[in-house]
């Protein structure tokens, strides 16, 4: 039986120590959100999700909920929010926003002070037994943030500390100490952008019990319309056409990066899924713990974004395809991050020494036209252009991509800001400052991500770690599976870029080498030490350098494909995944020829495939 779970928006929960009331506010919990956005990419570092005001320049509609007061008092309030531009800027901020209590504005306005993440003394208020009103208004539209609101008639601030903040959710949110069961389950499948649904899809056409995880409210990921990435690679093609047709039935009919949200379409994906029986669909889940047995994991354990209450999944089996490789590392499994050295693999790409350098992430963004001439800014805070620094277009799609030497997960919410820093500031110069301003008088921003499209962070280590030789040379293997096709593509600083903002670049190049069409090894899509863990996506099994070519979405998404297939001999044989290419290879061969994507539909994934050799390297 098919089961969806909706999140449910609850304001708070209150509890009443002895000497003193407590009242804590998760703002992310707010029954009606406005123009604010609730941002979770940075959960693990900060222990929950918060509200954005992504207006772009414009400040966004309120925010609002309603709270139960158990107690007549003066309360002394705290908000726990950022000022985001303090990496660049001294002084004030461009995040500001003020909090309403029954309709009083409390004095200090909030956002623009300090430099990391804090709780802002808000003043006082005396407030009746009964109802509350909470507000939170927008001053700027620029990205202004709220994580929680504190109220207590003691005199002891909020913690600071990470687990202390998250033993005082645990207790005023009075959250369950045991996460409750999300149901019973043969496959679990964490992520669901591409790989994860193709996972999902395949495992469950094929007789599993698959619950689909996901940490936002739609799927797609880099290819949702929340980050606008087009797919990439080719489908149908190798030793197994028939992987790659599934795609056909969800994905996008439309090309380009940076375009109209409609290009991506969100609801093909979620039809898809929600129409399999066999899938129950979690969205708003995030996944921050693992709970493993020696060497395998038992079940997993989601909080909501929304609500703050868990979730317990347990399986046999599991799959990341999160992206960041999340379940595998809560799980302890290997994994590596940053380029390997050249001694390693005898990658001829590879640097002389190892380092932590990653391909980094964009902030796209496009302007639009408009029939009067429209203001920005000025928005000046710490990122200075001139004529010759500044990018006179009104769209921005991979190239502008930051982080490439910051670490992908720790540094995650700077490499985004930045992101957003450096759109913002380019924009309010060209509107004020650039000669040729006049070009962009009718224009506005019409969209700028603040979900951070990611190439690289952690890979998971398999059976078989694949690598730029594998594919130049055409190395031969018996376990060949899906077909990578898109060229060995990895990203740089722009040196350009680089002259004017030293260490700081926002922009990337590509450099490129074309390759034959490659199977890529079965064994790349386990864990080599958690017994019952697939991976799909960008976090397989590969070096630095062949993730240039396995990380576009349409080769994500045959890798999905081929998991959900093993997944099932797996339930079929009571087999581990290695068990699978031990025992059962034939089995998965077999699966793989057949595929599980609607026949006789055609190929409407014919852009954005790439260029091809047109034969294999002869090997020496």
């Amino acid at each position: 039986m098919k089961r969806i779970l909706s999140t449910l928006l609850t304001a708070l929960f209150v509890t009443t120590p002895a000497l003193a009331t407590d009242i804590l506010v998760e703002a992310e919990s707010f029954e009606t959100k406005g123009g604010w956005a609730v941002d979770q990419q940075f959960m693990d570092q900060m222990g929950s999700p918060y509200l954005i005001a992504h207006g772009m320049g414009v400040p966004v509609a309120d925010a609002t909920t309603t709270i139960a007061v158990p107690h007549e008092g003066t309360y002394r309030v705290f908000v726990r929010t950022y000022n985001w531009t303090s990496p660049w800027h001294k002084g004030r901020g461009a995040g500001a926003f003020s909090l309403l209590i029954n309709g009083r504005k409390l004095s200090p306005t909030l956002g623009d002070t300090g430099t990391q993440w804090m709780w802002q003394d808000a003043g006082k208020i005396a407030l009746k037994k009964g109802k509350a009103a909470i507000r939170l208004k927008d001053l700027t539209g620029f990205d202004g943030r709220c994580d929680a609101i504190y109220l207590t008639t003691g005199d002891n601030m909020p913690p600071t500390d990470l687990s202390a903040l998250t033993e005082m959710r645990q207790r005023l949110l009075r959250l369950p100490s045991v996460a409750p069961s999300a149901g019973t389950f043969d496959f679990v499948v964490v992520g669901g952008g591409v790989a994860g649904i193709s996972a999902a899809v395949t495992a469950a056409r094929l007789g599993m019990r698959v619950a689909l995880v996901q940490d936002r409210p739609i799927l797609g990921g880099n290819n949702s319309s929340e980050v606008r990435v087009h797919l990439g690679g080719r489908i149908e093609t190798g030793k197994y056409p028939r992987l790659g047709g599934l795609q056909k039935e969800f994905g996008p009919t439309e090309e380009g990066n940076a375009m109209p949200a409609e290009n991506y379409a969100d609801h093909k994906k979620m039809e898809i899924v929600q129409r399999e029986p066999n899938i129950s669909l979690f969205t708003n889940y995030h996944v921050n713990k693992v709970q493993t047995e020696g060497k395998k994991i038992v079940g997993v354990i989601a909080q909501n974004t929304l609500t703050a209450q868990p979730l317990l999944f347990k399986a046999p089996l599991f799959a990341d395809c999160t992206g960041d490789a999340t379940v595998g590392y809560l799980a302890g499994a290997d994994y590596k991050t940053g380029r390997e050295a050249y001694d390693e693999f005898e990658e001829p790409l590879a640097p002389k020494q190892a380092d932590k350098m990653t391909m980094g992430a964009s902030v796209q963004w496009y302007a639009v036209p408009t029939k009067k001439a429209t203001a920005f800014g000025p928005f000046n805070y710490g990122i200075e252009f001139t004529d010759e620094s500044c990018e006179p277009i009104k769209k921005g799609e991979w190239t502008w991509e930051t982080g490439l030497n910051r670490d992908q997960i720790g540094d995650f919410e700077r490499i985004r800001d930045y992101g957003l820093m450096v759109v913002y500031s380019n924009w309010s110069y060209l509107k004020n400052q650039y000669l040729d301003k006049k070009d962009f008088r009718n224009e506005r921003l019409g969209w700028v991500a603040y979900v951070a499209g990611k190439r690289e962070s952690r890979r998971l280590l398999g059976d078989y770690v694949l690598s730029e030789q594998d594919l130049v040379k055409h190395v031969s293997h018996e376990d060949a599976s899906f077909t990578t096709t898109w060229s060995i593509d990895l990203h740089y600083p722009d040196s350009i870029n680089g002259i004017h903002f030293p260490d700081n670049e926002f922009k990337a190049i590509s450099k490129q080498k074309v390759i034959y069409p490659y199977g890529v090894p079965y064994r790349c899509l386990y864990s080599r030490n958690i017994d019952n863990l697939f991976m799909a996506g960008r976090d397989i099994s590969v070096t630095h350098i062949a993730l240039g070519s396995v990380r576009v979405m349409r080769t994500t998404g045959m890798m999905g494909e081929v998991v959900g297939m093993a997944a099932s001999l797996c339930k079929q044989h009571r087999a581990s995944p290695r068990d699978i290419y031990t025992h059962y290879l034939s089995n998965l061969k077999q699966l793989m020829k057949q595929g599980v994507g609607g026949q006789g539909l055609p190929n409407n994934q014919q852009y954005n495939e790439g260029g091809i050799l047109s034969k294999p390297p002869t090997v020496q």
